[in-house]
This record gives structure tokens, C-alpha cells and sequence, in this order.
């Protein structure tokens, strides 16, 4: 190997390798195979942008087309839990919730659970809400409306 360009894309594919080895995250492994593909325009006589260029292209395509299916298949299974039950659920506020003080409790069946407001507002305790959605471990809630007249 003559040309230093292409020392240079081996020494990055061994970088990315390296890098996609460690993580095993599916993170680098599209820039390995970029780095080879500029190392072999590298050898074929391209200049350094046309090397450059080879890297960004190969290195998009791989990831736009190949990291989809590589997620879906060598991705970790994620680990359902039975707490998005509770969506959609109501619940009876047993302290008031403030997301501007980071306070608030509500009670859905027998489960006591953080929660704070969907749309920011206070909600006060004694006040019924609906469970929107969870986050992390606090439930988004909305204050649930009152029933027309003759519900």
C-alpha cells in the first residue's frame, strides 16, 4: 500500500470496527463498510474528495437501507411490563399535581402512582383524571371532564 489515503480508511474501518465491536450497538458498523469502500476508491487511483464522498455515500445508503432491518432482527427485545395498563384508566388525585413543583400523586385501582399533568394545568386532589400515557414511571394525566347534564 503506497497511497497513504488508503492507510488512512484502513486505520478508520479498524476504528469503526473496534468501535462496533465494543458497543455492539449498531452504531459504527455502517462507517466500517464506508471507510472500506473509500480505501478501495483509494487504491483504484480517486482523489481524497472523491474518497471522501465514496464514504458518505456508501456509509448512508448502508445506514439509511440496513439499519431498519439489523434493529429489527439484532436489536435487544425490549421487556414489556404490564404498566401500560393502567392507560387510559381513571384515577382519583391524592396529592395536588404541580409539574411546576414536581408534586403530584394519583391512585389508580390499588396502585399509588407519581404522576403529573398532560397539559401542564393543576390539578387539584379529590379530582378525578384519565391516565394519557407514562413516562418513565410517572403517569401523564388529564383532569377528566365533568359528564353533561342527563349522562
Amino acid at each position: 500500500m503506497n497511497n497513504p489515503m488508503s492507510v488512512v480508511w484502513l486505520v478508520l474501518m479498524i476504528v469503526f470496527a473496534v468501535a462496533e465491536a465494543a458497543t455492539l450497538g449498531l452504531t459504527s458498523i455502517w462507517f466500517a463498510f464506508g471507510s472500506l469502500a473509500a480505501m478501495a476508491a483509494s487504491l483504484l487511483g480517486a482523489n481524497w474528495v472523491v474518497q471522501l464522498v465514496v464514504f458518505l455515500a456508501v456509509s448512508a445508503v448502508l445506514l439509511y437501507f440496513t439499519r431498519p432491518l439489523a434493529q429489527k432482527y439484532f436489536g435487544g427485545a425490549k421487556t414489556r411490563t404490564n404498566a401500560d395498563r393502567v392507560v387510559g384508566m381513571h384515577g382519583l388525585v391524592i396529592q395536588r399535581i404541580d409539574n411546576e413543583q414536581a408534586s403530584g400523586q394519583v391512585r389508580v385501582g390499588s396502585q399509588v402512582w407519581t404522576a403529573r399533568s398532560a397539559d401542564g394545568s393543576v390539578i387539584g386532589e379529590g379530582e378525578t383524571v384519565v391516565v394519557r400515557s407514562i413516562s418513565g414511571v410517572k403517569l401523564m394525566v388529564e383532569k377528566q371532564a365533568a359528564p353533561a347534564v342527563g349522562e
